[in-house]
Order: structure tokens, then C-alpha cells, then sequence
């Protein structure tokens, strides 16, 4: 089925439906009435909602956020991902999309036992004591319920939703025909890259959806922190869970944000806020694979083991070596205030980089840069505020970066707020500062050094060898005739334009010689009908051709195109 020439397939026209109606519901019936979906659009769509006048009381970026909302999990996620880009929306759209809550009810007439027996295909009485039938919490993609094993454990059994798996795909199938849309009629649109939000949109969805991902993110993040006295891992059991269901221990801690039973039990909250600071940046910069949602309801503190605990392992990003020295190389051209290495760095790591204007990026980079010496203290220095106006910097300069990069963004932003709440006089950069140094004296060292050495080696010598079969590939296009060679000449548009205008004009005094010639033959052989005495076809052929003449002079004098 195609609407306004966007095809949609039958598994789509529910969701799309559901989506028109929303938006009719909270007062953006404007968005469909002005454009050309309307006459595809039955008029019971169009009709006032009952809810209307009350929704309209709202402000315009409030309802916005209720329609992510009510359209369900696949929009609330967009959402939460589009609260982290100020470079992209209004401060006041993306301070709204930050009350997204990745929650939904529970679910209606759902047997817990039920499912687990079905899903695992094992009698659950074997291996489970009890199961609570009322769940501990319900989000939009799962719902977690508390257990007892057999044994005695205690654990908690995260349970996807019914059909959530083809809701998603379904969203994501209109988002991507419409996001088609907007790149191919909307050159605003199009430099904000749609197709290529909803597609890293698509991925990070769809990981979060396959549960035995999140079990494998757990048993790596375990053991890059296996000799950490710091850190404590909830255990999983592997047996008891698959690509639905995650069956994990317990966690029975208190929340990192719990200001009140922090104090209560003597915690010195400076200390705890370096630490939890501390491992987190060891995750990013150390092992570069961190947790993307570090919010305070998924960091616990243990005190009887004195340990803190990371909880939902479903977003996490991961770097590649390159991508790490990358990320260190760009901290280091912070610190010395290079704005050409930053530039230069950012391309590397960027998706996309359409630079209109290099010397004022470079002048834009330098004015932020020097922003940070009118300050009076570090700790006056606002990360979230910094970082944000970075992000706007490389939006205006049509810089996409990979989507790695704006979690890791979102990460640190969360986790210098965490840490403002536990120590109000606590300040990021200063935990970075440490990295830094470790970081400069690792590459310095010879281990490295040689190992780069080797590297570099091996890609040349890798080069070296596959050069005689490009060039045995090279002569047998020549000798097959298939060998295409495209130039790119500058001004030669401006060439063919001249070359044109020439040509043109050139035609032009012929045609005017002609014309001038054949009127002079017909005045002299004096040929009837004649106007006062003179033969009329040469004095027309005299007038036209004096008209083509004075349009060639005015065009020379103008360099108008004919």
C-alpha cells in the first residue's frame, strides 16, 4: 500500500494507524491535515478527540512527550535516546523527553509460572521454590518478578513481553519509511542524518531485545573487573534463561542516589561518589566497554561487602581498540587546547563529515576552548554543559558521529550528576586527570612503542605484497577494456558556460548577417508591397534583425546565458 508516496506493508498500517490517532488525540492534527496524507486518511481521523481541550492545555513539548508515551516502548526508547540531543532539539524538548520512564503496567491475565515453563521447557517446580506472581517492576520491554530457587538463592526472573519483538519491528519499519521521506524532501531533515538515527536506533533496540546478549555482557563486564575488590557482579544462571527470559541473583542493596540511608549508616559519601566515578571511567577508558544507562535505580551500594553493584547490562557500548586511542586522542587535544587535532580527530571518528566551512569549526573550537580560562575554579567547569555545547558545535558543521559516542556522552552526564549528589563540591575532571597521566606515560612506554613498530611494519609489508596483484588486476581491466578513468576538472562548468554563451552568439550575428544581407537584396530589387516607397519584407527584415542586434549588444554588457 503506498500513502503519499511512502509504501507501507500490512504488518505496518496497525501501528501507523495507532500513530495518527495519537497525534490527532494530543493536538497535532496540523501535522497530517496540511500535508497529503489527508486524503488518505479517513475523515473520522480528523474529527476533535474527546480528550482535545484537555490535552491542549499542555505545552506543546509536554504533549510531545506524551505521545512517545502512550505509542509505547519503541517510541519511548527514540525518545530517551533523543533526550540526550540538544545539538539536534530545542533545551526545552529534550529537558521534557528526560521524564521518559521506561515503565509500563503490569501485564493482565499473566501466569509467571506459565511462561517460564514454556519458554525453558522445564517443569518449574524442579527447579523453583516459589515464584512471586506479582512483579517486582514492569518497563516497557520486560516485566521482573522475585524467585526462590530450590537451593535457597534468591533471584530475580526478567520476563520480555508478549509480542513486544514484532510491535518493534513494526515501528521501526514505518519510522524507517518515513524517516526515507524526510531525507528525500527536507535538506534540513536530510543533513540530520534520519535514516541513519533510525538504523542505530534499530540496533541498539534490537540488542537490548536478545536477553542472552545481556547474559554475555554480564560474564565480559565480570571479568574485566574480576581482580576489582570494588565491584560486585550478580550472578546468572545460564540454565534458566535464553533470548526471553534472564534468570539473576538478587540484588538486595542500597540505591547509590539514597542520600538518607547513605548518611544514616556512616558512609562517607565524597569517597563513595570517587569511587563509583572512578569505575566507571575505568570502564570507559580501560576496558571501553561501559555501561550506557547509568542512572541511580541501576547502581546499588553493598555495605556489608562494601562494594558497588551495577544492575541491567541490556545498553552497553563498546570500543574498538582504534576507536579507544581515538577517544584519547581526543582528550589529550582537549587538554592542550589544539583545535586542529581535535578536527582532525573528530573526522576520524565520525560516520559522515560535510565541513562547509574548516576555518570556522576551527574558529568555533577555539572560542569553547578558551571559554573554560574565564573560569575561576575547576569545579566550576559543568561537563553536561561542556559536552552539550560540543555536540552542538559538530551538528553545525554536519559532523555525525558514531552512536557510541552520544551514550558515552549521555553516560558521563549522568554519572558527573551522581556524583554532584552524593559530593556537591564534586567535579569530574578531576578523576579524569589520573586516566590522563596513565594514559600518557602507557603510551610512551617501549612495550607500546614497539608494538605500534611491529603494526606499522605488518601493514606495510601487508601493502608490499598485494601490489603486484593490483597491478595484475590493473593491466587485465587495460587488456579487457574495462579500465575506467574519471576526471575531475575544476572550472570546467565555468569553461562549458562561456563556451556556451560564445557559441550562442556566435549563431546569432550569422543569423543577423543573413537577415541583414537578404533585407538589403530586397530593398534593391525593389520587390511590392512597399511601405512609404520602400519594399515592406526588406524593412521588416532591417527592423528584426536591428532588435536581434541590440540584444546582443546588451547581453555582452549584461553576460547573460542565451
Amino acid at each position: 500500500m503506498a500513502i503519499a508516496g511512502i509504501r507501507f506493508h500490512k504488518t505496518e498500517i496497525k501501528r501507523y494507524n495507532k500513530l495518527l490517532s495519537v497525534l490527532m488525540k494530543y493536538g497535532f492534527k496540523d501535522i497530517v491535515a496540511n500535508s497529503d496524507l489527508k486524503k488518505y486518511i479517513p475523515k473520522s481521523f480528523l474529527t476533535s478527540h474527546k480528550e482535545l481541550d484537555k490535552n491542549l492545555s499542555f505545552s506543546k513539548y509536554e504533549r510531545v512527550r506524551m505521545v512517545l508515551e502512550e505509542l509505547g516502548p519503541t517510541y519511548i526508547k527514540l525518545g530517551q535516546i533523543f533526550s540526550n540531543r540538544e545539538d539536534l532539539f530545542p533545551k526545552e524538548l529534550t529537558t521534557e523527553l528526560e521524564k521518559l520512564q521506561d515503565h509500563a503496567p503490569p501485564l493482565e491475565n499473566f501466569s509467571v509460572i506459565q511462561t517460564v515453563e514454556e519458554e525453558l521447557n522445564i517443569k518449574a517446580s524442579d527447579h523453583f521454590e516459589y515464584i512471586y506472581p506479582e512483579p517486582l517492576a514492569a518497563a516497557s520491554l520486560a516485566q521482573v518478578h522475585k524467585a526462590i530457587l530450590k537451593n535457597g538463592d534468591l533471584v530475580i526472573l526478567k520476563i520480555q513481553r508478549p509480542n513486544i519483538t514484532e510491535t518493534i519491528e513494526s515501528d521501526i519499519l514505518v519510522m524507517k519509511q518515513l524517516a526515507k521521506s524526510l531525507a528525500k524532501y527536507s535538506e534540513q531533515a536530510k543533513s540530520f542524518q534520519p535514516q541513519e538515527i533510525v538504523n542505530s536506533f534499530e540496533k541498539s533496540i534490537k540488542e537490548e531485545l536478545r536477553f542472552s546478549r545481556e547474559l554475555n555482557n554480564v560474564e565480559r563486564f565480570a571479568k574485566n573487573f574480576e581482580n576489582n575488590t570494588l565491584v560486585y557482579v550478580p550472578k546468572i544462571y545460564r540454565d534458566l534463561s535464553n533470548d526471553h527470559i534472564i534468570c539473576m541473583e538478587y540484588i538486595n542493596g542500597i540505591k547509590i542516589s539514597n542520600i538518607e540511608e547513605i548518611d544514616a549508616m556512616g558512609i562517607d559519601r565524597n569517597a563513595l561518589a570517587k569511587i563509583g566515578v572512578d569505575l566507571y571511567l575505568e570502564q570507559v577508558l580501560e576496558h571501553g566497554f561501559f555501561h550506557a544507562d547509568p542512572h541511580p535505580g541501576n547502581l546499588f551500594l553493598l555495605p556489608g561487602l562494601g562494594k558497588i553493584c551495577f544492575v541491567d547490562f541490556g545498553m552497553m557500548g563498546s570500543l574498538t581498540s582504534t576507536d579507544s586511542e581515538l577517544l584519547e586522542d581526543l582528550l589529550f587535544s582537549f587538554v592542550k587546547k589544539d583545535a586542529s587535532k581535535i578536527i582532525v580527530t573528530v573526522e576520524k571518528i565520525a560516520l559522515t563529515s560535510n565541513i562547509p566551512n574548516r576555518k570556522k569549526l576551527e574558529n568555533d573550537i577555539n572560542e569553547f576552548l578558551h571559554e573554560s580560562e574565564n573560569y575561576v575554579t575547576l569545579k566550576d567547569i559543568k561537563l553536561n554543559v561542556t559536552l552539550n555545547e560540543f555536540k552542538k558545535i559538530l551538528s553545525h558543521n554536519q559532523i555525525i558521529l558514531p552512536h557510541y559516542f552520544y551514550m558515552l556522552i549521555r553516560a558521563l552526564i549522568i554519572i558527573e550528576a551522581l556524583g554532584q549528589k552524593l559530593d556537591p563540591e564534586f567535579n569530574i575532571l578531576d578523576n579524569i586527570k589520573p586516566y590522563l597521566q596513565s594514559i600518557g606515560l602507557k603510551r610512551i612506554s617501549p612495550n607500546r612503542i614497539l608494538k605500534k613498530s611491529i603494526k606499522r611494519f605488518q601493514n606495510l609489508n601487508r601493502f608490499i605484497d598485494t601490489i603486484p596483484d593490483d597491478l595484475d588486476s590493473i593491466i587485465q581491466k587495460v587488456k579487457k577494456g574495462e579500465l575506467k578513468v574519471v576526471h575531475d576538472i575544476n572550472g570546467l562548468d565555468a569553461f562549458r558556460t562561456t563556451l556556451n554563451i560564445a557559441s550562442n552568439r556566435v549563431v546569432l550575428a550569422i543569423i543577423l548577417a543573413a537577415l541583414s544581407i537578404g533585407s538589403a537584396l530586397l530593398v534593391i530589387a525593389d520587390m511590392p508591397p512597399r511601405i512609404y516607397g520602400v519594399p515592406a519584407l526588406g524593412l521588416i527584415g532591417f527592423i528584426i534583425s536591428g532588435i536581434l542586434g541590440l540584444i546582443v549588444i546588451y547581453s555582452i554588457i549584461r553576460k547573460k546565458i542565451f
